[in-house]
Formats: C-alpha cells, sequence, structure tokens
C-alpha cells in the first residue's frame, strides 16, 4: 500500500513539474510584443527587424520539433527534459552579457530550439502517466491551462520591470532561475517507464518525417495550423485592428463611445488571454464530461461567429468578439494535440509531438506574416488581415465538422486506448 501511496504522490509531482514547465515557457514566448516594444527604442530597428524575436523563435521551436522530436522517444523521456531545460536555461542567462541585437536573435534561436527539446519531452511523458486517452486530454487541458497563466504573467512581468526601470532581459533571467529550479525537480523524480515493443526499432530522425505522410499525424497537425494561424491572429493584430486613428497618439480610441470600451480596447489582449486561461481550467472539467469531437465543432462555430460580426459590426463589436474567442479557443489546441498523440503507441509520443508542435510553429510564423502582407497590400487597413484570419478559422471549422460526422479516427482511439493504457504505471527506478 506504502509503494502505491508513493507511486501516486511521485505521479502527481511529475504532473506538476509539467504544468510549470508550460507556464515558464509561456512566461516569455507570449512576452514577445512587450519586448519588441523596447527592443525597436533600444537598437533602433524596424519593424521587420524587431518581428524577427517572434519569428526566430518560431522557427526554432518548428526545427527541433520535426528533426529533434524522437530525441524523447530514442534517448527516454528524463533525459531529453533535462537537455532541453539546461539549454533553455543557458540561453536566458545568458542574456545578462548584454551584447547586439543579433546577438539577443540568437540566443532567441537557440531558447527556441531548447524549447521544441523539452516540450516534445514533456508531451509524451503526459501519455506515460495517463490511464486513459480521456484522462491524457484533461492532462494536457491542465498544462495548456498553465501556459495560459503564463502568458498573463510575462507581459505584466515586463511590464513591472519596464515601470521601475529594470531591463527587459531580466524576464529571462527569472525564466533561467525557474528553469533551474524545473531541472533539480527532474533529476529527483522517477519517471514512468516507456515500453519498447521488442520489434520496434529505436526512433530516429526518418521516423519523424515517415510521419509526414501518416493519415492521423497529418490531419491533426493540419488542424493544429489552422487553429494557432488564427489564434495568433488575436494576440499580434487585434491591438492594431482595434486603434481608431493608428497616426494619432490622442485619437487611437476616439472612435469608442464609452470609456469602458476605451479600457477594453486598451487591454483587449490581456482580457483574451485571461479568457483562454480560464477556458482551459473548465476544459480539464468538460473533456471528462463530454464528447470531444461535438465540444470543438461548436467551439469552433462560436470562434468563427466571432470573427465574422467582428469584421461587419467593426470596431466596437470587435473589442468584444475578439477577446471572447479567447474562451471558445481555449480547448482546441490542448485537445488537437491530446488526440493527436494519442492515435499512436506511447513508444512513438515524442515523435509524432515533434511533428505536430511544428506545425504548431509554422502555424503562429506564418499566419501573423500572411495577415500582415495582406493588410499592407490594402493600404494598412488590418480588416484585410482578419478577412484572412476568417478564412483559416473556417477551415477549421469545416475540417471539425467532417470530423464530427466521419469520426475518422474513433476506431484508431480505440484501438490505443485498449493496447496501450491502463490504470496501473510503473515508474524506472533513478
Amino acid at each position: 500500500m506504502s509503494n502505491i501511496v508513493a507511486s501516486q504522490k511521485n505521479l502527481t509531482l511529475i504532473r506538476w513539474l509539467t504544468y510549470l514547465m508550460f507556464m515558464m515557457f509561456a512566461m516569455t514566448s507570449d512576452s514577445v510584443g512587450e519586448i519588441i516594444k523596447e527592443v525597436k527604442l533600444e537598437f533602433d530597428v524596424s519593424n521587420t527587424q524587431a518581428s524577427l524575436l517572434h519569428s526566430l523563435f518560431m522557427v526554432g521551436i518548428a526545427f527541433s520539433g520535426l528533426f529533434l522530436g524522437f530525441l524523447a522517444d530514442r534517448f527516454g523521456r528524463k533525459p531529453t527534459l533535462i537537455l532541453g531545460l539546461a539549454l533553455f536555461a543557458v540561453s536566458c542567462y545568458l542574456f545578462l552579457l548584454g551584447g547586439g541585437f543579433n546577438f539577443i536573435l540568437g540566443l532567441i534561436t537557440l531558447s527556441g530550439l531548447a524549447v521544441g527539446i523539452f516540450k516534445t519531452a514533456a508531451l509524451a511523458l503526459i501519455g506515460d502517466i495517463s490511464s486513459s486517452t480521456k484522462e491524457h486530454t484533461g492532462t494536457m487541458n491542465g498544462a495548456e491551462a498553465f501556459f495560459g497563466v503564463g502568458a498573463i504573467i510575462g507581459p505584466l512581468l515586463v511590464a513591472y520591470l519596464i515601470r521601475n526601470g529594470v531591463d527587459w532581459i531580466w524576464l529571462y533571467v527569472i525564466a533561467g532561475g525557474l528553469c533551474t529550479f524545473l531541472i533539480v525537480v527532474a533529476l529527483l523524480v522517477k519517471y514512468p517507464k516507456t515500453v519498447h515493443p521488442i520489434d520496434t526499432k529505436p526512433s530516429n530522425l526518418s521516423s519523424s518525417l515517415k510521419l509526414l505522410k501518416d493519415p492521423y499525424a497529418m490531419a491533426f497537425s493540419i488542424g493544429a495550423f489552422l487553429y494557432v494561424a488564427a489564434e495568433s491572429a488575436i494576440y499580434v493584430w487585434m491591438p492594431s485592428y482595434l486603434l481608431c486613428d493608428a497616426g494619432s497618439v490622442n485619437d487611437m480610441f476616439a472612435c469608442y463611445t464609452n470609456d469602458a470600451n476605451k479600457v477594453l480596447a486598451l487591454y483587449s489582449v490581456s482580457v483574451f488571454f485571461s479568457l483562454r486561461a480560464i477556458g482551459r481550467f473548465v476544459g480539464i472539467w468538460m473533456m471528462q464530461r463530454f464528447e470531444w469531437s461535438r465540444v470543438l465543432v461548436w467551439f469552433s462555430f462560436a470562434i468563427l461567429l466571432c470573427f465574422i460580426g467582428g469584421l461587419v459590426g467593426g470596431k466596437t463589436v470587435a473589442v468584444y468578439l475578439f477577446p471572447l474567442t479567447g474562451i471558445f479557443m481555449s480547448v482546441i489546441y490542448p485537445t488537437f494535440n491530446s488526440k493527436g498523440i494519442s492515435c499512436f503507441a506511447k513508444a512513438q509520443h515524442g515523435t509524432v509531438a515533434g511533428v505536430i508542435l511544428f506545425f504548431t510553429a509554422a502555424g503562429a510564423a506564418a499566419g501573423p506574416l500572411i495577415m500582415g502582407i495582406v493588410t499592407d497590400a490594402n493600404g494598412g487597413d488590418a480588416k484585410y488581415g482578419f478577412i484572412v484570419a476568417t478564412v483559416f478559422s473556417g477551415l477549421l471549422f469545416l475540417g471539425l465538422v467532417y470530423n464530427t460526422i466521419k469520426k475518422p479516427v474513433e476506431d484508431r482511439l480505440a484501438q490505443i486506448e485498449q493496447a496501450e493504457y491502463s490504470s496501473k504505471l510503473s515508474t524506472e527506478s533513478n
């Protein structure tokens, strides 16, 4: 009995360790908007150059997701987690050396590579600590909920540091300190064993590339791309769309008839992130009680309506509807990740997580870029960029309608449930 209790405590510790990793990663990744403002002033760079802080970070994640995702399957979750966390901590501490703009871009790229390594291992680990595909989805929503918390904490921390005359690089130093703490905890924790079938070849780069031909991996990867492209439209371009007159500081919110609307326009991104975080905590409860495909189709439909309503009704309607998408977006990406990974044996979870992560990062990089190009081609009006985002959300909705009607992954999930999951989880000795 004491061994069972100890094992459960160990699994709980692993779950919290995973949650804190997601939160720490979000503290830096979703603070990029605040950091870009400071970097432009500090280094006198253009908008295009400053945007590389976001793009190169995502490129780093995409590269390591596709080309290094197999590490967690080949060498184990624990070594891969510690490798990724160590690289991330080093990249954070190197900000203390100062340096020029190119040096910072190099550190940003390195941190993206590190995130791709430890995130694929963490995603694979979620499968190891889950006793069913349904529990897997709940835990994934929990991890993304803490990511949502980090997305709120990070920008607030940057703003606090700047208001108090402290350089923004200390956000990374703080994140590095938290990362170091997570490494220490990870070294002390016993991890569940990942069972590799006798006839299974060790995972390698070709394992990742083969998944690009797998219909299950590609279906969820394309879904993740479309979702993230639509989501990033909100936190990247919503502030520009909600401005009344971008050319005048005094008239930026003059088109709003009351003070409440002006305040909501000013803090729209924070409201969006807050609603997304709340929705993901609710999602833990929802996904244990409702059929996942129906939840996703209705929530994606609500997102599409919010985009259409915000475009047709203009800024005074969009100031409410665009942030509201946070509630409906909350459960979509964690569920895509969970169900996509759950379509494969646990010994492949790191590799498939890497492939989905590649398309996730590609969507985060390509979506805002395409919107920016379309916006510039139409006189700088962000409305045209949001038409592109509406197309992304429409395609996402149609895909989820097909999934609800045809249920193409139902049999595959049932097979994996029977073959891979059980209520008994063993742990490896350190």
